[in-house]
């Protein structure tokens, strides 16, 4: 019987490269739910194909637009809108597999109601764990659900992990299994070499076109920021249970070395690949086992050389304002990640320039960098707090 698999962010890169995967395996996996946010048209094409028994919305409206389009094209899919809606599907008694792709702190919920009902999370939601690291890790310990990462980084981390940690790699001791550090590569974003002095006339444009990945605006400006890296770099936090100094930011502007793990007796394993974020989704979704993803196999008679570089804090200065935030706590991250948010939508509808999106981030972790968190009311007020604090610096700004 093919696993039955529910989207949360279909209409996004992640999901639409899980769906490809999917596509090439239907004797091993079967849509039940496919969720979007405002892409209506996007959804719609994917119920098309997919024929899931549950479609969701974030907009009532738009739902009942698709649930009418959907059933004048003769399907069944029921279609269903807002934050709850999302939870109920990750969570339903028929899902096995439950892609966590939704961008940012809207993640978070239903991503922990699939980890309460113990299902085996594929995570692309990096935020889940920035807001919310040690109570998501508790809850999946408490609740059994298995945990695989998605993002091509902690992926190849996690491959270069010993088996044996793989199976619980957010509860083992890393130096117990010879491991002295974790290399997480990145590759600089497209500014690696642009002049420091013109940073102010970034434009969005620029921002979001990537020299190797293709991803989602946000993400892609985090890449331009590095606050991705940064992002990433909390995240591998949780997802190996290690400290701020056993996690290495290495450039790799190639994108072809998607990170390493160096060991006590001088070993360093590397996974590597061309970039497509298809490679680490079937590794996921199928793990322990291999399939095919129908990603180009690596040439290496084609790569370019391999060059490595220390991240510049004057070019870089979200990641360090990310990494200073994961050794303050769970507050910290938490306001980091909403102020981040703020910073790079007023960045890309051009309310404020690239510069301002470090400026506005270390201002608000300046303010929260002293806050406690114990449980998931508190994040969620501590995130509200955060947003309105950044808001309230873009009115004075302005």
């Amino acid at each position: 019987m093919p696993k039955q698999v529910v989207v949360l962010g279909a209409t996004g890169s992640i999901g639409c490269s899980t769906l490809d995967v999917i596509a090439q395996h239907p004797d091993l996996y079967q849509v039940l739910a496919l969720t979007g946010g405002k892409r209506l048209d996007v959804l719609f094409a994917q119920c098309m194909q997919f024929r899931p028994r549950y479609a969701a919305l974030s907009d009532a409206a738009d739902a009942a637009e698709l649930q009418r389009q959907l059933q004048q094209a003769g399907l069944t899919t029921e279609v269903v809108a807002g934050a709850d809606a999302l939870a109920e599907l990750a969570a339903h008694p028929d899902a096995e597999i439950v892609m966590a792709a939704i961008v940012g702190a809207a993640g978070l919920l239903p991503t922990l109601a699939a980890v309460k009902a113990g299902k085996t999370v594929l995570l692309a939601n990096k935020e889940a764990l920035v807001m919310s690291g040690e109570l998501f890790i508790r809850a999946v310990q408490q609740h059994g659900a298995t945990l695989l990462p998605i993002d091509s980084e902690h992926n190849a981390i996690f491959q270069c992990l010993p088996a044996a940690l793989q199976q619980h790699c957010y509860q083992s001791e890393l130096q117990t299994a010879g491991i002295a550090k974790i290399l997480l590569t990145g590759s600089g974003g497209p500014f690696r070499q642009t002049p420091l002095n013109a940073f102010d006339q970034i434009t969005p444009e620029q921002a979001v076109a990537h020299p190797n990945w293709n991803m989602g605006k946000k993400i892609s400006v985090d890449s331009a920021t590095m606050m991705n890296k940064g992002l990433e770099f909390i995240e591998a936090r949780w997802l190996f249970n290690c400290g701020v100094s056993d996690i290495q930011v290495v450039i790799h502007p190639q994108s072809i070395i998607h990170s390493m793990v160096q060991y006590t007796d001088g070993s360093v394993l590397a996974q590597l690949g061309n970039p497509d974020m298809r490679t680490p989704i079937a590794h996921a979704l199928a793990f322990p086992a291999r399939i095919a993803s129908n990603v180009k196999p690596l040439n290496f008679f084609e790569v370019p050389a391999f060059t490595f570089d220390k991240p510049d804090p004057e070019r870089y200065p979200c990641l360090y304002l990310a990494q200073q935030a994961c050794a303050a706590g769970q507050g910290a991250t938490t306001a980091l990640n909403a102020a981040n948010e703020i910073a790079v939508e007023a960045f890309l509808n051009r309310q404020i320039r690239f510069p301002q999106i470090a400026a506005l981030n270390a201002q608000v972790l300046d303010h929260f960098a002293s806050s406690k968190v114990a449980d998931l009311e508190e994040i969620l007020s501590l995130d509200s707090q955060a947003r309105v604090y950044s808001l309230k610096l873009l009115k004075d700004w302005s």
